[in-house]
């Protein structure tokens, strides 16, 4: 066989090659662009404010609240959602007189078929800091059908206790992430509004939180 007609038989061989290699090229770009987004948009720290106190102006008055800075999951999760404006316009959809006050239900996450991700349970290594004392806040979660608090399941919905409701299991469940600094007497007042009474505690008439906002 001449070298010629060797070389014009390879030849078609060689384009397959190069164009073989030019769409995986292409895939491996994609990918790369792709993973890249993709670590972007789901790291909730990016560019968000250093402050770490936040003003909950309600319709019954404001409540300011300061985050603990050793719970990066829950405090992270929460300054994100409220730099998106997930918080405003929503209501205190739970309340109980001599218990807490439960709010951030935008209905778009998990529990109403939205799209607000969970984020994993983050219980303080300091047994002081876990207790759900008066005037703290923590993470509201979601019951399985047997009534038993499901783990990983918070998102957006927080509760601020108005009393003293550390014990362990309750301690052990709900993350403590911040606690009330300013206005504890909205709270209070909040907690005492007529309600639909149990299962839902829903008050007659709502208690909108107008908008949450960090402050210096």
């Amino acid at each position: 066989m001449s070298p010629s007609r060797s070389r014009r038989r390879r030849s078609p061989k060689k384009k397959s090659n190069n164009k073989k290699w030019i769409l995986i090229s292409v895939l491996v770009i994609v990918v790369l662009i792709a993973g890249f987004f993709l670590l972007v948009s789901n790291n909730p720290s990016e560019d968000l404010p250093t402050n770490n106190k936040i003003r909950l102006q309600t319709s019954m008055g404001d409540i300011i609240i300061e985050l603990r800075d050793d719970m990066p999951i829950t405090t992270t999760n929460f300054k994100k959602l409220v730099q998106q404006g997930v918080y405003d316009g929503t209501i205190f959809h739970r309340v109980i007189a001599g218990f807490m006050i439960q709010g951030g239900n935008p209905d778009t996450g998990p529990w109403s078929g939205g799209s607000i991700q969970n984020i994993e349970d983050e219980i303080s290594d300091n047994a002081e800091n876990r207790k759900n004392v008066r005037g703290t806040i923590s993470m509201a979660k979601q019951s399985g059908p047997d009534g038993m608090v499901i783990p990983d399941s918070a998102n957006s919905q927080f509760f601020i206790n108005v009393v003293d409701n550390s014990g362990q299991q309750f301690d052990d469940t709900y993350p403590v992430f911040g606690e009330v600094i300013e206005g504890m007497i909205v709270a209070d007042d909040i907690s005492n509004v007529q309600t639909s009474g149990s299962p839902l505690d829903k008050p007659i008439e709502d208690v909108v939180l107008i908008k949450a906002t960090f402050v210096d």
